[in-house]
């Protein structure tokens, strides 16, 4: 064996003593994650009644170089009770390990989830304790076939894009322990907002709570990796966001995130005056996708920044009633009355000008009940890209911040990247964008701090 010893911060022996049938590890680059986490996996096997079990990394060589042969990994530290056959025997054709427990001798098949015709073969019929390696880069097909076999999981994972199916499938359904939830960054709090499952538990571990990290090591992974790029906030910070092509990638929380109180407290003292109120409207009725109708509101300071103060956002997918375009027009205008009572009136708001019937629909509504709004078509003669140029100009003069409860336009900013193939944005996490940019458009010459020449 080896001879490093496993070192357990108490937030890791409150890990090992928790109960639950479903547990996530994630968090920072060298946070011990794997290693203790494979240990309490083979303890929770031991304890199983099934004999048969799976553990999953991309491919059988990643298994056993990351986890089975690895300083600390399972033969280092079980020894003499586990055997690896990486060609099979004793019955079995599929590389396993054979574990010798007091309850009985145990298999734990190891499968790669990166070759889809391996493990269709290897799944079938049921296991007790499943483990998957970064199940962030896993086959979501995987992922859905294994855990429905299982009585137990566990996954570890580095923080990554935010619009990965496993995400909003499995991860997000998983909450922090009570005692441990402050321990859990914010942005990722926010994120773990699906329904949650019972005895779900997510776990949140920094280089903090790796006590046998040197600090040697823990410098050079620091020192080696560049301030302020997205492999930092994820590897570094822990914190979700693709890893490449961000189109607001100067976007940070700590610099651009603001509370309604603070900026309230601001107003009253003074600090902060608002010179005009503007809203935006983003609409798309499919009840077949994610697509989202988006309000938001903002507000302009005499000192030429922009703040988004309050959002509004429904998704047709999620709506066992759809909305109809004379639903949208009823609940725009509770929208902009509640803004109003806590903000001030925003007197002209603009609405996607591609939605002629939404438009139709506020403007009836206007003339039946005489409201003080005024709804406008949005004004799409500034290229998309002169808009981006706009917010990334906005954002590093320090002129772009947002409330803290818009949540969904935080993560939009953060999830908002270019298309892979052209060079454009992709045509998803844009909603509260488009929104956004509907609101401002018209007043872009009062932001910032260069004027706008156009």
């Amino acid at each position: 064996m080896s001879d490093e010893r496993l070192l357990l911060s108490d937030k890791y022996k409150a890990f090992l003593r928790c109960d639950a049938p479903v547990e996530f590890l994630e968090g920072t680059t060298a946070a011990g994650k794997t290693t203790v986490g494979l240990f309490k996996f083979m303890l929770k096997v031991a304890e199983s009644p099934k004999k048969l079990h799976i553990l999953a990394a991309d491919d059988t060589g990643a298994a056993e170089k990351n986890i089975i042969q690895k300083d600390l990994g399972i033969l280092d530290d079980f020894g003499v009770l586990v055997k690896y056959k990486g060609n099979g025997g004793g019955g079995y054709n599929m590389p396993h390990i054979l574990y010798h427990t007091s309850s009985g001798d145990k298999i734990i098949f190891v499968v790669g989830y990166g070759n889809k015709r391996k493990w269709k073969d290897a799944l079938g019929g049921q296991y007790g304790c499943l483990y998957i390696d970064e199940i962030n880069t896993a086959d979501i097909e995987f992922v859905r076939e294994a855990a429905m076999r299982s009585d137990y999981l566990m996954a570890t994972l580095n923080p990554d894009d935010p619009n990965l199916e496993v995400y909003k499938e499995y991860i997000n359904c998983s909450r922090p322990l009570p005692e441990w939830e402050n321990e859990t960054p914010k942005e990722i709090k926010d994120e773990l907002k699906e329904g949650p499952k019972t005895g779900w538990v997510h776990w949140f571990f920094s280089f903090a709570h790796n006590l046998g990290l040197p600090k040697e090591k823990l410098d050079r992974i620091i020192q080696n990796t560049p301030p302020g790029t997205k492999i930092w906030k994820n590897k570094i910070q822990g914190l979700r966001g693709k890893a490449t092509g961000l189109i607001f990638p100067n976007f940070d929380r700590k610099k651009h995130v603001v509370s309604a109180e603070w900026v309230k407290q601001q107003v009253k003292a003074g600090k902060i005056k608002f010179k005009k109120f503007t809203v935006g409207l983003d609409t798309s009725y499919s009840s077949k996708s994610p697509d989202t109708i988006a309000m938001i509101f903002q507000g302009i300071t005499e000192d030429r920044k922009l703040f988004t103060l309050e959002e509004k956002t429904y998704s047709n997918a999620d709506l066992d009633q759809p909305l109809a375009p004379s639903d949208t027009a009823v609940k725009f205008v509770e929208f902009l009355d509640y803004c109003q009572k806590e903000w001030g009136f925003a007197k002209d708001t603009f609405i996607d000008c591609a939605d002629a019937a939404t438009i139709t629909e506020l403007r009836k509504y206007k003339r039946l009940h005489g409201c003080v709004y005024n709804f406008i078509e949005s004004y799409k003669k500034v290229e998309i890209i002169d808009r981006i140029k706009l917010q990334l100009g906005w954002i590093q003069q320090g002129c772009y911040l947002v409330v803290d409860t818009c949540t969904e336009h935080l993560g939009e900013l953060e999830r908002y990247s270019w298309d892979d193939e052209k060079d454009i944005p992709e045509d998803r996490n844009d909603h509260t964008i488009n929104a956004n940019q509907y609101g401002w458009i018209p007043y872009r010459q009062m932001i910032g701090f260069e004027e706008d020449e156009k």
